[in-house]
């Protein structure tokens, strides 16, 4: 079998008497972008933190490339590259003198550095404001920076936490177009968000962690029938729709019907199917319906299914 990028099993982290991380365990495979993605305070950071090697692990074992991972162990934290939440680059020096700095700091030759440099900064596309200081820099531009500078010493694993927080849309497209790309020639990927769309666009998996523990874990699809979310018709009408929900709920094809709000919900497995027969049957009970639309179940909605949150909360 391959030897995953990264293996973390039964991860856990206490602060006093409180559980921050409790028996988190997940692998993220070479070429695989996954997210871990949960409200604030659920565990992400202290996971990411414990997984990179810049915290203790109370229990549990972490392998990056089948290497432990522990905070002592720089062979294998320079398999990773790390880009944290706030900007670390220094503002007064260039763009090309922070990646001189940061290669140097990596172990990169003279020679090998000089080239690495200029390919980090095309993968980001700043090469043309490589001799620009960074403090008259854009967020976006010091984000996309700061991921060249992860990129210097071609780690197997890119840790990805928040990077698009703050940024221009611009530079928001660059850095998700730059991690599709980086993925696809088969770079792991861990990626945390607080953007439910990004998460939808490149996590080929995604755990969901909770009051540090990880409630759920696989694709979109599998989330969406692990947790039995189904499409609904929405019907905005007027009338008596509690009537109409109470039909609605005894057709064969409905698995649950409410009313509220001058509208009436109702989740089907087919929709395409089922909606003439609500029409008709909205108008055998007098219900005049003004409106039809079709929600198909996502990630956002499993999201709040299982914490009882959204993800920006």
């Amino acid at each position: 079998m391959t030897t995953p990028t990264v293996r973390c099993e039964g991860l856990r982290k206490s602060y006093g008497d409180r559980v921050a991380v409790d028996g988190v365990s997940f692998e993220i495979a070479a070429g695989e972008s996954y997210g871990l993605l949960g409200p604030n305070g659920a565990g992400k950071t202290t996971t990411i933190s414990m997984m990179c090697g810049l915290l203790h692990a109370d229990a549990g074992r972490i392998e990056v490339v089948g290497r432990p991972m522990t905070t002592g162990r720089c062979d294998a934290k320079q398999l990773l590259g790390l880009v944290p939440q706030d900007i670390a680059l220094y503002p007064d020096l260039t763009a090309r003198e922070n990646l001189v700095f940061f290669g140097r700091l990596q172990g990169l030759s003279r020679s090998d550095l000089r080239t690495r440099i200029d390919e980090v900064l095309e993968i980001v596309a700043l090469e043309d404001r490589a001799g620009d200081r960074v403090d008259g820099f854009s967020g976006g531009m010091k984000r996309r920076c700061n991921i060249a500078a992860a990129l210097l010493h071609r780690p197997h694993l890119l840790v990805l936490d928040e990077p698009t927080v703050g940024v221009d849309p611009q530079s928001r497209a660059s850095i998700l177009d730059g991690i599709a790309n980086l993925q696809a020639a088969g770079m792991a990927v861990l990626y945390t968000t607080h953007y439910m769309e990004e998460a939808q666009r490149l996590c080929d998996r995604i755990g969901i962690i909770d009051e540090g523990r990880l409630v759920a874990e696989g694709t979109q699809s599998e989330l969406i029938s692990a947790v039995g979310q189904s499409p609904v018709v929405r019907l905005t009408a007027s009338g008596d729709l509690r009537t109409l929900a109470d039909a609605a709920s005894l057709q064969p094809q409905v698995l649950r019907a409410s009313a509220g709000d001058g509208r009436l919900e109702v989740a089907v497995a087919e929709p395409a199917r089922a909606l003439a027969p609500l029409i008709e049957l909205a108008e055998s009970c007098g219900v005049a319906v003004a409106g039809v639309d079709v929600v198909e179940p996502d990630l956002e909605s499993v999201f709040l299914h299982l914490t009882g949150k959204a993800l920006r909360d």
